[in-house]
């Protein structure tokens, strides 16, 4: 495994949300029993904790942060590819993923249809509005908190019609009538369940099962993906369908999720390059 991963390229694709904070080499998240540290190679955590709680909070670090994936072995999968770039491109990059299963569902919603810039500072929006603040960090929402917040408050976080579907699917969750403990399901048998509520589409079903879960999928429809993926084949992205994607990724086994997350933060890099030129222009010909 790469024996120390690059915490800045992580934290550069996770979603900036108030709840955790990355300086000076260290990244810090604020959990529900307090704020937990990670530099890199140790594991940092408040005094009064348990034994019991600092191996909880070691393994939810290392979940949320992906230290459990081996990257040697994924740039051996890729090094002959036509995506072998990748690897000196995003060296030391694993795949964030969320604390807890309600607060990916609750991201995830927040990224339909929107650019994830935009999603970050709705989602942002909300931490802040109901989130309880822990030193200089947030503590995500509790379905609870969501539920109780009123129309005018849902609209100050700028989440749109996505809010009314977060509050709508928050209290299935909360009644119990959606399950988010989906682990042992398989994809297709999680994503049928999943897209029976309103306001989870087969991409929203995806990305939760990658973000929330760990799972070994993606979300092949992703307009990202797809414009990713044409920019390495030299495609004209219109031409890229989920059917295509599907036919590049699938090879790749184990590591096509991994695979999948790279190709976004590619396409997310180049596309935030190619806005910052046409900005610069425009700014020449002023």
């Amino acid at each position: 495994m790469v024996k120390v991963i690059d915490l800045r390229k992580v934290t550069q694709e996770m979603i900036k949300n108030g709840t955790w904070k990355f300086e000076n080499g260290i990244f810090k998240q604020a959990l529900e029993k307090g704020i937990m540290s990670f530099d890199g190679e140790n594991f940092y955590f408040p005094d009064y904790f348990s034994k019991k709680e600092r191996k909880d909070a070691k393994k939810k670090l290392e979940f949320i942060l992906g230290l459990d994936i081996d990257l040697e072995k994924f740039y051996s999968e890729i090094e002959d590819s036509k995506f072998s770039f990748l690897i000196e491109e995003f060296y030391g990059l694993t795949i964030p993923r969320a604390p807890n299963n309600y607060q990916a569902l609750v991201e995830v919603i927040a990224q339909q249809q929107v650019k994830f810039e935009f999603a970050m500072k709705t989602i942002s929006n909300l931490v802040k509005l109901v989130g309880r603040k822990i030193e200089d960090l947030y503590l995500f929402p509790k379905p609870e908190d969501i539920l109780n917040l009123g129309d005018e408050d849902l609209k100050k976080t700028k989440l749109g019609y996505r809010g009314t579907y977060i509050k709508s699917l928050t209290e299935e969750y909360v009644k119990g009538n959606l399950n988010l403990d989906l682990e042992k399901l398989s994809e297709e048998e999680a994503i049928k369940y999943l897209t029976k509520f309103k306001g989870i589409g087969k991409w929203s079903a995806e990305l939760f099962l990658a973000y929330g879960l760990g799972k070994n999928t993606y979300p092949a429809g992703d307009l990202g993906l797809r414009r990713g993926i044409a920019k390495i084949f030299n495609l004209n992205p219109k031409e890229v369908r989920e059917k295509n994607v599907r036919e590049i990724l699938e090879p790749y086994g184990k590591w096509k999720s991994l695979l999948a997350f790279y190709i976004l933060c590619y396409d997310r890099k180049t596309e935030m390059m190619k806005n910052a030129s046409r900005n610069k222009g425009r700014r020449k010909k002023v």
